[in-house]
């Protein structure tokens, strides 16, 4: 499974039709563990779990605003370039990034493989890292009354 994306954008009735049944799936959810969503088609029943239910409720979020929707699965292996792009660095910056130890990576042949877990977990450290700067940045603007 590649991470070029086969995806599709919803249409304006669709995106119209998630927008109606999230806010009915919302209503309905409650602040419980324990929900069930059951589908009929004729006499054949189906139980979704309460987890999934959630990921449905983002789904349809994202659909109503229009945006194209990929599911993949955490334990999913990315080229370095698919890695590179979900981070929006070069390829050789990640290269770098994995010959440092700054994220976890296999190799398969000669091939780097990085999980998407482990890039996401970067990203979100990366991420939070940046933050705490930023924060750091404007406090240290206000104690010397920079007017920001």
């Amino acid at each position: 499974m590649s991470l070029a994306f086969n995806y599709q954008v919803p249409t304006k009735e669709e995106a119209e039709k998630a927008a109606q049944s999230r806010r009915q799936l919302v209503a309905l959810l409650g602040k419980g563990e324990d929900a069930e969503l059951r589908l009929y088609d004729g006499d054949k029943e189906l139980q979704v779990p309460i987890r999934a239910i959630h990921f449905l409720v983002e789904i349809l979020d994202a659909m109503s605003q229009g945006e194209a929707i990929s599911i993949v699965p955490i334990n999913k292996e990315l080229t370095t370039q698919e890695a590179a792009n979900l981070l929006n660095v070069s390829r050789p910056y990640l290269v770098q990034l994995l010959e440092q130890g700054q994220l976890p990576y296999h190799k398969v042949g000669v091939r780097r493989k990085v999980l998407l877990k482990d890039l996401m977990d970067y990203k979100k450290k990366r991420d939070e890292e940046s933050k705490q700067l930023l924060d750091e940045l404007a406090a240290e603007a206000q104690n010397l009354d920079m007017g920001y």
